[in-house]
């Protein structure tokens, strides 16, 4: 399976971001799906996750409140709302799945968010 992130862009501090992440080829409705972000200097961290089946979420103490994860199963499309976005956030976010009882793996490419001040 392939993972496209995309929507990414430049926002000044207290706008919105939606980012996609959208599956191509054969997908596993057991995945769970992640968002991850690196910032320059810094090592990637987990930002929110959710489950292909249920639905289930689960959000980052730094940005929860603030972001929100979902999916639309008709396009195989995991969306993360991003909202009052502040510079801290910048980022490359990336997008992964993780097999039960498996890692994250299968990274996208990544979408860069810069939130100027």
């Amino acid at each position: 399976v392939q993972l496209q992130a995309s929507g990414g862009g430049l926002v000044q501090a207290g706008g919105s971001l939606r980012l996609s992440c959208a599956a191509s080829g054969r997908t596993f409705p057991t995945y769970t799906m992640g968002w991850f972000r690196q910032a320059p200097g810094k090592e990637r961290e987990f930002v929110a996750s959710i489950t292909w089946t249920g639905g289930s979420t689960y959000l980052a103490d730094s940005v929860k409140g603030q972001f929100s994860i979902s999916r639309d199963k008709a396009r195989n499309t995991v969306y993360l709302q991003m909202n009052s976005l502040k510079p801290e956030d910048t980022a490359t976010y990336y997008c992964a799945r993780r097999p039960p009882g498996g890692n994250f793996g299968s990274w996208g490419q990544g979408t860069l968010v810069t939130v100027s001040s």
